[in-house]
């Protein structure tokens, strides 16, 4: 490798460097940003992280959250996790500077694979790394997805140059690629991945169909898939702990048949479909991709003194009034329940797509183009239904995910790629001026007009009302239509911007092809003009105010009154705090043992359990859940510390068994069982009491029977029991059969799930110590298959290597 390309590389790196710490400079004085997603984060992970840095051990379970749940969706390491540490090298900036870095030196690769010039490979990586959406997700906190997306184009770096016939280092780059990608654990991402890896696959069949070359088609597809296999399999720990867990999550199949008002209820083996669509794009809002505002940008915008909703207001209630509400009004009028910014691609960026539409020929632009359209289409969801209901049914895995608005993320980085081929074709001297000059104008009139249309479309089309218009803004006449009528002039100074753009951009290029500009300068206006585009915008949404002094993002929850009395008691119990939504909550796991917490994906059936018993205030689920204190508000708003004195315990004997046929009935039992003496059965976990009807099974009764907690630790539990007859015993912990395992005297004895969540199991009489240990296989298992993804990763590198050395001096 010549010095002088050498060099541009260091140059590429130190100017992506820079571009991340100057948009993001607050961390230059220590300084981090705050997310809402990390903030509850922190609070669901402490105990995992306590653990780990008091034992340096992985628990690989908590209890302080949904009353106790895997860590593996929260926060776990795994056993030979070698790719960690080449992510951690890589991300060498403070976030969230580092996810941005990757976004351009990913794209970057990508680039170089494609054989772009270096500086528009840089122009390219900049356009996609400040790509609104993947900038805003910064403020939400969706650190997991903005670090799948940054691996995107390294993935398929690695996969282009396998079709380039480059088969070792294309086989290198997608074996690290694909482990990098995985190891971001943002599944959802990656599966959209696969999809735009699929339509690129099924564009190089057919063209290895019309050529004849399908052998060697098969070939490039057998690398592919031998790098992908191996980078999958690198992270086989973490793959095997979450598919385990999904199939008991929120997102597995349910064994309930009835709706909570009793009705029938559809079984489905994923989400919810409201639930999977809820988050779909219209199809009239697919302009803000390229038209920043059209549906008022985010959920809630600060509008300014010359706005009409600040002018209504001042004249009614003065301009102090005015100022203070104009800082959040509800602008957005589309129909998604929330939204944090546009997904604004950049109208610089879509003209160069345009512009690459025209002048590209070959199957690289048909796969962009398929892919772009396929994702926009999908975004859809519900305003698509034919489509949508197609891959929810039918396509695996596609109804385990919710928002597939997100999987816009394929254009957000197909876009961006052939508009860099589009401008290497544009500088390169293989096309003639006429064929540049013909796609240019094809291009500013095509888009510029696509542009106009959709401002035509918007307003015959549009109502420009939005989902929480009737409960925010109908009360006083006149205050709608004063938001109704910013939304307009936003619609139309955001269309009139793209319209500006898009001539400016046209402007540049046709300065170069009569010869007026040098290509450099080209390139470094395009540059400028695009950052101006992209960054402008991405301020409005996510900046300096974000940032917060960094012991207030390491330490965001501070105890309240409440939890310094709770946290006195030392003993094993847990909290219900009814100051928040314990479903939606990370706060009080911070520092407590809760029975909610913050997850997307919590376990099914504690879900079902919160639904049908803990929601409606059922005292005796709460009981048995060991919920010893509630977290409640005064009258003047002061949070206060209640003792349920009536709480279990941890571990309790009961006075009868009552064995039940199914899942609907044990969810039923619940609603008037005495959990303190009655415990309820499903006779498919009990089967050495069996029955085909529920029935009740009297315990013989010991009066000197004990059974108490010794000891508590996150992964670990010891109990005491004494009893002159053998004895039912129900623990308050949640039951999670791949992993706990539970000792008599040392000796593994069976355990079963009862009360529908917890832990249940027969105790002999005598006295005995009973542990519980939380030792999952599926760890052991995947260390396994990592470690041998690793060494044959390697192995087949340096062989393959060595037999095209030798085949090359012989």
């Amino acid at each position: 490798m010549k010095f002088t390309k050498i060099f541009r590389y260091i140059v590429a790196v130190l100017f992506f460097v820079l571009a991340a710490v100057i948009y993001f400079h607050p961390i230059l004085n220590g300084k981090k940003i705050q997310q809402s997603d990390i903030t509850q984060f922190r609070g669901m992970a402490k105990e995992i992280q306590d653990y780990r840095a008091q034992n340096n051990a992985e628990p690989y379970w908590t209890g302080a959250s949904f009353s106790g749940m895997p860590a593996y969706p929260i926060s776990a390491y795994y056993p030979n996790d070698f790719i960690r540490s080449l992510d951690k090298l890589l991300r060498f900036l403070p976030r969230p500077a580092d996810y941005t870095f990757l976004y351009f030196l990913s794209f970057f690769v990508l680039m170089m694979a494609l054989k772009v010039e270096w500086r528009l490979a840089i122009l390219g990586a900049l356009a996609f790394g400040f790509s609104t959406y993947l900038i805003i997700i910064f403020g939400a906190g969706h650190n997991a997805k903005a670090h799948a997306i940054a691996y995107m184009p390294l993935v398929l770096a690695g996969i282009l140059l396998v079709f380039q016939r480059r088969f070792l280092v294309g086989f290198i780059v997608t074996g690290i690629a694909m482990a990098l990608e995985v190891y971001a654990n943002h599944i959802q991402m990656t599966y959209y991945l696969g999809f735009c890896l699929l339509i690129l696959g099924i564009v190089e069949f057919i063209n290895a169909l019309k050529e004849k070359q399908l052998t060697l088609f098969i070939k490039q597809a057998a690398v592919i898939i031998g790098a992908v296999v191996l980078g999958i399999g690198a992270n086989a720990p973490r793959l095997l702990a979450m598919k385990e867990y999904s199939e008991r999550s929120t997102r597995g199949k349910s064994e309930l048949t009835i709706n909570l008002n009793g009705s029938k209820k559809e079984l489905t083996t994923g989400l919810d479909y409201g639930y999977i669509t809820q988050y779909s794009y219209a199809k009239l809002e697919t302009f803000n991709l390229f038209i920043p505002r059209f549906m008022g940008g985010g959920t809630i915008e600060e509008l300014g003194a010359d706005s009409n909703f600040y002018q209504f207001i001042a004249e009614r209630a003065g301009k102090k009034v005015a100022s203070d509400y104009a800082k959040q009004v509800l602008t957005y009028w589309g129909d998604q329940p929330i939204v944090e910014a546009p997904a604004y691609i950049g109208a610089v960026i879509f003209f160069l797509f345009f512009l690459g539409i025209f002048l590209v020929k070959g199957r690289l632009k048909q796969w962009l183009v398929a892919a772009t359209i396929f994702s926009i289409i999908l975004s859809w969801g519900r305003n698509f239904e034919g489509i949508t209901n197609f891959f929810i049914e039918y396509v695996p895995l596609y109804n385990k995910f919710r928002a597939v608005s997100s999987i816009q993320v394929i254009a957000e980085l197909c876009v961006p790629i052939l508009a860099v081929l589009g401008l290497k074709e544009f500088f390169s001297k293989e096309s003639s001026k006429l064929e540049k000059q013909e796609a240019l104008k094809k291009a500013m009139l095509f888009f510029g007009g696509l542009i106009i249309v959709g401002f035509g479309l918007a307003h015959v089309f549009g109502a420009f009302e939005g989902l929480r218009d009737a409960q925010q803004y109908s009360e006083i006449p006149g205050f709608l239509e004063a938001v109704i009528a910013d939304r307009k002039d936003m619609l139309f100074s955001d269309t009139l911007r793209s319209l500006v753009l898009v001539f400016i951009s046209g402007a540049i290029l046709w300065l170069l092809l009569k010869n007026k500009l040098k290509s450099l300068l080209a390139i470094v206006l395009l540059i400028v003009l695009i950052l101006f585009d992209l960054i402008s915008v991405n301020k409005r949404y996510v900046n300096a105010d974000d940032f917060k002094v960094s012991r207030k993002i390491e330490q965001p929850f501070k105890a309240t009154a409440a939890d310094k009395i709770i946290l006195q008691d030392k003993t094993h119990f847990r909290v219900v705090n009814y100051t928040v939504d314990p479903m939606n909550d990370g706060s009080t796991s911070y520092f407590h043992q809760s029975i909610g917490g913050y997850h997307a994906a919590k376990l099914g059936r504690y879900q079902e359990l919160f639904d049908f018993q803990i929601a409606k205030n059922n005292v005796q689920v709460l009981n048995m859940l060991n919920a010893k204190y509630f977290i409640v508000s005064d009258s003047d708003g002061n949070l206060e510390a209640q003792q349920n004195r009536a709480a279990n315990g941890n571990v309790w004997f009961v006075e009868k068994i009552k064995v039940v046929a199914s899942a609907n009935d044990e969810i039923r039992a619940l609603d008037s069982l005495n959990t303190k003496k009655e415990v309820v059965v499903n006779q498919k976990e009990l089967y050495t009491i069996g029955s085909s009807s529920a029935i009740s099974l009297l315990i013989e009764q010991d009066s000197t029977a004990r059974i108490r907690l010794t000891d508590y630790s996150v992964a670990s539990l010891t109990y005491a029991s004494s009893a002159t007859t053998a004895q039912f015993a129900v623990f308050s912990e949640i039951f999670y059969k791949e992993g706990w395992n539970a000792y008599v005297d040392g000796v593994l004895v069976p355990h079963y799930r009862v009360n529908y969540v917890l832990r249940g199991m027969e105790v002999p009489s005598g006295v005995h110590t009973i542990d519980f240990k939380f030792e999952p296989k599926v760890i052991e298992k995947g260390k396994i298959i990592s470690l041998i993804s690793y060494v044959l990763l390697v192995f087949i590198s340096v062989g393959c290597f060595f037999y095209h050395k030798n085949k090359i001096a012989a």
